[in-house]
């Protein structure tokens, strides 16, 4: 067995640790994106916000006449 096959095989273990690394390096993407996602979701919230208190601003006062 050549020496990259037994790093590869992990001594017999490699069921478990390649899994292992697996499930980490997940957790460091998701770690990584999850806060930018986030971002963009807050920042399109705020832009909606404004865009509505803006057009609440500029909307003339309703006259609502009742006889």
């Amino acid at each position: 067995m050549s020496s990259l096959q037994h790093f590869f095989a992990m001594g017999g273990y490699a069921g478990y640790v390649w899994p292992a690394y697996a499930v980490f390096f997940a957790v460091l993407i998701a770690d990584n994106v999850a806060p930018r996602l986030r971002r963009r979701r807050i920042l399109r919230e705020l832009r909606g916000r404004l865009a509505r208190q803006a057009a609440r601003v500029r909307r003339p006062p309703s006259s609502s006449v009742t006889p």
